[in-house]
């Protein structure tokens, strides 16, 4: 067996300059959107309860800023 059949290549989804763009966004869409425009949109326009919405909304907070935590942790924000 030669060298190159030994090394195994990652090309996981975060190696990607699109993978790890697109989690930013990810990230960020849901920190700041969360807890404001989802909570309205449910509330108001779709008619759902306020503490349904309410808990929707933290829930998608706390997403966001674990999905913040992680890229921090993995080196991908800086």
């Amino acid at each position: 067996m030669t060298q190159n059949e030994n090394t195994v290549e990652s090309t996981g989804f975060l190696d990607s300059k699109f993978g790890k763009t697109l989690m930013i966004i990810l990230s960020v869409i849901l920190i700041f959107a969360g807890p404001t425009y989802i909570i309205y949109g449910l509330a108001v326009v779709l008619g759902v309860n306020l503490m349904a919405s309410f808990i929707v909304g933290l829930s998608l907070l706390i997403v966001g800023l674990i999905m913040m935590m992680y890229l921090v942790r993995k080196k991908i924000i800086t």
